[in-house]
C-alpha cells in the first residue's frame, strides 16, 4: 500500500492536510495527476499544473512542492507539499 500526504501551508504553518491510500504495490506515475487532483479536491484547493519535472521530483525525492506559479488561478495559501509516507 502507498500513502500520500498532502499539506497546504500558509506562513510556514499547515492550514489543512489529508492523506490518500493507494492499494497497489508500486506507484503508477501515469496516474499521478489523478492523485494530485483527488488530494486537491479533498483540501478544497485548486489543482496545480502537473508537469514532467513535478513527477520526476516526486519519483526521486518522494515529495513535490507546488508553488503559486504552478497554478492557473489565484491561491490563498503559500504552497502545497505532497509527500510519500512509508
Amino acid at each position: 500500500m502507498i500513502k500520500l500526504w498532502a499539506k497546504l501551508y500558509k506562513d510556514h504553518k499547515i492550514l489543512r492536510h489529508t492523506t490518500l491510500n493507494i492499494y497497489e504495490e508500486k506507484m503508477d506515475y501515469s496516474l499521478f495527476f489523478d492523485y494530485v487532483s483527488h488530494l486537491s479536491h479533498e483540501l478544497d484547493a485548486p489543482t496545480p499544473l502537473v508537469i514532467k519535472d513535478s513527477i520526476f521530483n516526486f519519483a526521486k525525492f518522494n515529495y513535490v512542492k507546488f508553488v503559486p506559479s504552478d497554478y492557473v488561478e489565484k491561491i490563498d495559501f503559500d504552497y502545497l507539499i505532497i509527500e510519500l509516507v512509508k
